[in-house]
């Protein structure tokens, strides 16, 4: 799977290229967003998905809640009120994790078990 041109071009030094990051600075339980914006099978035009959650999202006291926001027609939203712009190196390790999964399964690398797709 890591070797095909497709993955090297969605996921250039094995990081997601179609996301955005944010952190809120604890101002909420949900401190990390994550924005996904590319163009992937089953994304509804206009319709952004994203993960909000804590730096432990897997924990049973730990926060991972996906979703969806509509924008209004314009090429780039603006996502100022969802905290700071940050890289995904910058996520916590267990941030990283469940955005690789979404992304894995989002771009139909993996199916909803997080087993490779062939």
């Amino acid at each position: 799977m890591k070797n095909t041109e497709r993955y090297k071009r969605l996921l250039p030094n094995d990081e997601p290229r179609y996301i955005r990051c944010y952190d809120n600075m604890d101002e909420s339980a949900d401190r990390y967003t994550v924005v996904y914006t590319g163009n992937y099978a089953g994304k509804a035009k206009g319709w952004y998905d994203y993960i909000g959650m804590s730096s432990m999202p897997f924990h049973p006291q730990g926060i991972g809640i996906h979703g969806q926001s509509e924008f209004q027609p314009i090429d780039k939203p603006s996502y100022k009120h969802l905290g700071k712009k940050i890289k995904f190196s910058d996520l916590p390790e267990d941030c990283k994790k469940a955005v690789m999964q979404d992304y894995l399964y989002y771009w139909s690398f993996t199916d909803e078990h997080g087993n490779p797709v062939k």
